[in-house]
Order: structure tokens, then C-alpha cells, then sequence
């Protein structure tokens, strides 16, 4: 649905008799908050925005500075489209301002605009491609299980794969709401799903992030089933990732490649690379952050934990898949889809923006399995493995100075502390892997 404009908005509502709006944005973790607002206020809300508490909001601002206001983005309007007993509902993003007009450090949607404001003067435009995977569960006596819904294996389907339907059902109710979807299918995993949509601009991609995983659970949950994005729900199976596809765009060609380069990739595509390498390990603490996180991030199940680049190896953190000409790419395999796309999205960018800046040589790209290395072998070759904790990650976030500028003091002291809280909480209980380990005999 075409609305870039206040007028585009208002025609689309009296074309499909919208009651209710919903303004939407995203707290520090990711996860969605909306208001509400009959079609009565979307005047209102539009030209000055509708106040709400920020002290109420995770990771916002104190009691004493509560006053915050959402200004809804035109050009997310989308009508949702589930049934409502009250009537059609639509929705639109919105970035979060101050009283007094400025808008708010602490909006997540302000941090990556940032970022790309700062591509831009470098003259550059980034497009992002995630691969978001995820399970859906039966549910029993109400409550969520991690009991899948089919036994199905990768690319397989009906009679072995029972959510074909189900998966149809998200993928139509996301091109009802203008995604254009690549592709779908079942994962490795039974229970686990992939649905792939089209690559865009940072911003819009991380917009359609958000919308997909509350879609997708809300799609499940109309079905009598449980749809998650926990980056690992199975002990023994392979979690779910967010393979993320960048590349950067320069006077309308493909930055990331050229002819006449080894690998036909550019150097800007290599110093981009050497970026990442250098700062990784400090984002996983913003692309993987959950304490469960880390139980994806293990060798043997697919994931990537080992620092190093290739061309189209599956081994390594960061590859660069066949595709040339306008399709040339570089895919970070680390980002798991429980992260805030709109943090995760920006400090990559700024990661790969200061590996240009700075020619930041990646070093030479491995061209072997390194899952069947040893670790000597792997000490030898100068590969380094991606922080094994939550904690480990939050400690080399501490101490990056690249992405404290790019988050600001407010959203990275925000991130320590609730990162923190949440490790000490993991911490001191007491799992019931302990019990069946020890208590029979010690």
C-alpha cells in the first residue's frame, strides 16, 4: 500500500473504513509497544503526535522526564488484517520524540537513522536481506510447549511437514501487508521454519523485522499454536538464526562488486568485511542477546562461531554467497532473530562504515571446512571464536568505543544493565540439569 503522504494515509483509511489505529514502536530489547487510537485522533496524531509515558517503557527515561511523544511514520501504514470484532484495524511505526521536538537518543529507529545519515554523506545506501527462522509448538491446556508441530526436516513437506498451511497463512497475510516474500520452507529442525523476504533499505527492513514476528505469532496463535523466535528452544537441535544479507549501494551500483578483483568483490567490500571482523564480538552482544543466545552459538549445529570470511564456505562468520553483478553480498551468519533488528541493523553498518574509513584489512579468506579443524589448527590459521556467554559479549560491548558512539551512552548503559540483570538472573538459579546430574550422587 503506497502512503507517503498524510493525504495517502486519510484516503486509505475511508477506502477500507478503518476504526482503530495502532501506533507502534520498539523499547531497547526489540520488543513491540503499541497504543491504540480510535480513527477519530489519526488527524491529531499525525500533524503533533500522541503523548505517552517513556517511564513506563524499559531502557527509556526517568519518572521525572516521562513525557514523550510518537510520531507515526506515513509511509508504514498498513491495514492488519485478522478480523476484529470491533472492526478494521491498521497500524503505523512511529519514532519517539521529546516534549520540546527533538527527537528521543534512546529510539532505536533514531539510532540506525543515524547511521545511515552517516553512509549517506559517505555516499553510500545499505540494503539489508534477513533470513529469520523460527518453531511453532503445540500448545496444551493453554500454555506454550516445545512440542512441534510436525516432524518434518529440511525442505520437506506434507504428509511430514503438517504447517504448510499454516505457513501459507503468514506468508499471505504479510503480502496483504506489501511484503514481498522470496520464498518458504521448513527448516532442519522439526518444528522449525524459514520465510524469506525481499532485501531493501536498513530502515524499511527493520520495520518489516518486527512486523514479521508479531505476524507470524499472531498467525500461529489464530492456528492453536505457539510461534517462537527463541534462538534455541531444543536442547540437541538446531536453533534458529537471522542470516543477514548486506551491501552497500553507491550512485545506483553495487559497491560490493567489481570485475577485476580477486573474488570479483571490491576493496570497499574487504576493508567492509575487516570492519565487521574487528568489532564482532562486541556486536553479538546486540545481535545475540539473550542468555539462550548462546546456546545456539555452540560448533555442530550449523551455527557460526568461528571469526573468519570465505566466498561461498558455510564454515565461516561471514561468507560471501556466489552471486555477482547487481547480486553481490556480503551474509553475516551470527544474528539471531531475538534481537533488535533496528540496534543490530546500525551497529553493523557502523562496524563496516569504520572498516572503509579506516581500510581495515580482513586478512586472507579461508577456503576449507573449519568445523573440522582442530583447535590447534584453528589457533594456527589465526581463527577466533565469537563470545560463549552473554556476559563475555557484554564485556567486549563495555569496552568498543565505535559502537558506544553509534548506540549513545543512554541505549549502551541501558543494554550493560539489563544484559547483566539478566546473566546474574541465569546465573544464580538452580536448572534442572543440576538436579538430575548431582543430587543421586554427591
Amino acid at each position: 500500500m503506497n502512503t507517503n503522504t498524510k493525504e495517502d494515509v486519510l484516503k486509505a483509511i475511508e477506502d477500507h473504513n478503518v476504526n482503530f489505529i495502532r501506533l507502534q514502536f520498539t523499547d531497547i530489547q526489540g520488543t513491540v509497544k503499541d497504543v491504540e487510537i480510535p480513527v477519530t485522533q489519526i488527524e491529531k496524531a499525525l500533524s503533533i503526535g500522541i503523548s505517552f509515558d517513556g517511564s513506563s517503557v524499559e531502557g527509556f527515561v526517568r519518572i521525572d522526564e516521562s513525557d514523550m511523544v510518537l510520531r507515526p511514520d506515513v509511509t508504514t501504514f498498513a491495514i492488519l488484517p485478522w478480523d476484529t470484532k470491533s472492526g478494521t484495524g491498521a497500524r503505523m511505526i512511529c519514532d519517539v520524540y521529546m516534549p520540546n521536538g527533538k527527537p528521543f537518543e534512546g529510539d532505536p529507529r533514531y539510532i540506525l537513522k543515524k547511521v545511515l545519515a552517516e553512509g549517506k554523506k559517505m555516499g553510500f545506501t545499505f540494503n539489508v536481506g534477513p533470513e529469520l527462522e523460527f518453531f511453532l509448538f503445540k500448545n496444551k491446556d493453554g500454555n506454550a510447549t516445545t512440542i512441534p508441530h510436525d516432524f518434518g526436516r529440511y525442505f520437506e513437506f506434507a504428509p511430514a511437514d503438517l504447517t504448510e498451511d499454516i505457513r501459507r497463512d503468514i506468508v499471505l497475510t504479510l503480502m496483504d501487508m506489501d511484503f514481498d516474500i522470496e520464498a518458504s520452507h521448513h527448516e532442519v529442525a522439526y518444528g522449525q521454519h524459514e520465510i524469506d523476504f525481499k532485501y531493501g533499505g536498513a530502515l524499511p527492513t527493520a520495520d518489516n523485522v518486527v512486523t514479521f514476528r508479531y505476524v507470524t505469532r499472531t498467525i500461529a496463535k489464530v492456528n492453536g499454536l505457539h510461534g517462537t523466535f527463541m534462538p534455541k528452544p531444543i536442547f540437541g537441535e538446531n536453533g534458529s538464526g537471522m542470516h543477514v544479507n548486506l551491501s552497500l549501494s553507491q550512485d545506483g551500483k553495487n559497491a560490493f562488486y567489481d570485475p577485476d578483483c580477486a573474488m570479483e568483490i571490491s576493496e570497499i567490500t574487504r576493508y567492509f568485511i575487516g570492519g565487521l571482523l574487528k568489532h564482532v564480538k562486541a556486536i553479538t552482544a546486540i545481535s545475540n542477546p539473550l542468555v539462550n543466545s548462546y546456546k545456539r552459538l555452540v560448533p555442530g549445529y550449523e551455527a557460526p562461531v568461528y571469526i573468519a570470511w570465505s566466498g561461498a564456505n558455510r564454515s565461516s562468520l561471514i561468507r560471501i554467497p556466489s552471486a555477482r553483478g547487481q547480486g553481490t553480498r556480503v551474509e553475516l551468519r551470527s544474528p539471531d532473530p531475538s534481537c533488535n533488528p533496528y540496534l543490530t541493523f546500525a551497529v553493523i553498518l557502523a562496524a563496516g562504515l569504520n572498516g572503509i574509513k579506516n581500510k581495515i584489512d580482513p586478512g586472507k579468506h579461508t577456503d576449507f571446512n573449519i568445523f573440522d579443524l582442530s583447535a590447534q589448527e584453528r589457533s594456527d590459521n589465526g581463527i577466533d571464536t565469537l563470545p560463549s556467554t552473554l556476559n563475555e559479549a557484554l564485556v567486549y560491548l563495555e569496552n568498543d568505543e565505535l559502537l558506544r558512539e553509534t548506540l549513545g551512552d543512554h541505549v549502551r548503559n541501558s543494554i550493560l544493565r539489563l544484559g547483566r540483570a539478566e546473566w546474574d538472573l541465569y546465573r544464580i538459579q538452580v536448572h534442572d540439569w543440576e538436579i538430575k546430574r548431582y543430587l543421586n550422587s554427591i
